[in-house]
């Protein structure tokens, strides 16, 4: 069997040696799952579902401070920000908890009409059937939270595929489920290459695909599903952000900020494209330079690291060249512009680089913000929507029929107000639109879409 190499995004080094899996195994997986969901009687009750979920939380509250290094080591995520995401996900237990009492259908009236007289109707909500989550490297274990509790919490069996520069995270949460008392075969494992990924996802046996990841990956697979696969699909996008002259400024810098260069800008949400009223553009763009330049650059199990290092060389690799780009065709590098190390790129500023460059009009995923002056916000609103990617957007401005308007104009699923465009709580809707993906996550609203409705229409004489 063919192993795999678990290593440090920062320095390269070796954490752990696991094995990969094969079509052999998917297809056990795939047995197992599928007979789970066929056989009702085994089936598992929602008492059940929840104290197994309430020993998970009790688990992983012992275990956060493994927890965190863990994820923190093999996704290069600063500890500071993998305690929140390990505290996030913890939360994002208990969210699957309270709204199991939520799975639930609704009285549909009768008597309407002579045809459908003596009938009482109501639906009830299923289980879907088994659940294959794919997942991706920037939040190892937060990710895999949202793409596997939901499934537990609503009676689904789940098969989960981790990003191959993260599984371990994912690992230590299935042995969690199991030692809170999972039986086995409701959440299984898989750690595959892509072509043994595409066999688990085109199976016949797949009720529901949730997939975050590449654009060209997740509508590649979605168009091979099996007839009736659902699916959700979370990809990137360009965040664009409005910045408007009456915007408070250092509250909006410091949003700014930290919405930028969070993960290293390894954010589906990350602000990429800041459109700066002329009255402020320059004073922005200068400001929000001189904090990048003291923002602390390294490795994040350094407790003073805020920016850590981009997953793997070669993004590296291709940020330098958008970057190199974006300057040779006219951008102006306020500050970075270069790579710190094989593993590190320096938080970067760019103002006005041009719409055709990459920096413009693709996801960089990497610690680079771009600004651009304007002087017509319906311009700007238009360019913010130019690109084919829509998700989450934000302005900044005082004034309430101004952020009204850019709400109601912007293309997106969400729109922040006076906030960074990666603002999330778990609670709430997350997914794009257009080519960033179909579907919606957030806890309550994937256990929603891994359930399906059953109507039950009862006819008597008495009634």
């Amino acid at each position: 069997m063919h192993s795999l190499q678990v290593t440090r995004p920062f320095d390269g080094s070796v954490i752990k040696e696991i094995p990969l899996h094969n079509a052999g195994d998917v297809e056990s997986a795939l047995h197992l799952a599928h007979g789970l969901f066929k056989d009702q009687t085994r089936w598992l009750p929602a008492w059940q579902r929840i104290a197994i979920l309430e020993k998970v939380v009790q688990i992983m509250n012992g275990q956060s401070d493994e927890l965190i290094r863990l994820a923190a080591e093999e996704g290069g995520k600063p500890l500071m920000d993998s305690r929140v995401e390990v505290l996030r996900a913890i939360n994002g237990v208990k969210l699957a908890i309270e709204h199991i009492a939520q799975i639930k259908g609704e009285q549909v009236p009768m008597g309407q009409t002579e045809s459908s007289v003596n009938r009482l109707a109501f639906t009830t909500r299923e289980p879907i059937g088994v659940v294959v989550s794919i997942s991706a490297f920037n939040h190892p274990l937060n990710l895999i939270i949202h793409q596997v509790v939901p499934a537990i919490a609503v009676g689904s069996p789940v098969i989960i595929k981790p990003a191959l520069t993260t599984p371990l995270s994912c690992l230590k949460f299935v042995e969690i489920l199991s030692q809170a008392g999972l039986p086995e075969g409701w959440c299984q494992s898989l750690v595959c290459d892509n072509e043994t990924s595409e066999k688990l996802v085109t199976d016949e046996r797949i009720n529901y695909l949730s997939f975050i990841g590449s654009a060209n990956v997740g509508w590649f697979l979605r168009s091979k599903l099996s007839p009736g696969t659902r699916c959700a699909l979370e990809h990137g996008g360009a965040a664009p952000v409005v910045v408007e002259a009456d915007a408070d400024f250092e509250p909006m810098l410091d949003s700014l900020l930290k919405g930028g260069f969070y993960h290293a800008g390894q954010v589906c949400v990350s602000v990429q494209r800041i459109f700066a009223h002329a009255d402020i553009c320059d004073k922005l763009t200068q400001q929000l330079a001189l904090r990048a330049l003291k923002l602390v650059v390294g490795d994040p199990l350094d407790e003073r690291t805020e920016v850590g290092p981009l997953i793997l060389p070669r993004e590296v690799d291709r940020v330098e060249r958008w970057v190199n780009q974006a300057r040779k065709q006219g951008a102006t590098v306020v500050c970075g512009g270069h790579r710190i190390s094989d593993s590190c790129y320096a938080p970067t500023v760019l103002l006005n680089p041009p719409e055709d460059a990459n920096v413009s009009r693709m996801e960089i995923f990497g610690p680079v913000v771009c600004v651009y002056s304007y002087t017509d916000r319906q311009q700007a609103i238009e360019r913010a929507n130019a690109l084919p990617y829509a998700f989450q957007a934000s302005i900044f401005t005082n004034k309430l029929d101004t952020a009204l308007d850019a709400v109601k104009q912007l293309n997106a699923t969400a729109v922040m107000v006076n906030d960074h465009t990666a603002f999330r709580v778990d609670w709430m809707p997350f997914g794009g639109r257009d080519s960033s993906g179909i579907g919606m996550g957030g806890i309550q609203y994937s256990m929603h879409e891994m359930t399906r409705e059953k109507l039950m229409v009862f006819k008597s004489t008495v009634l």
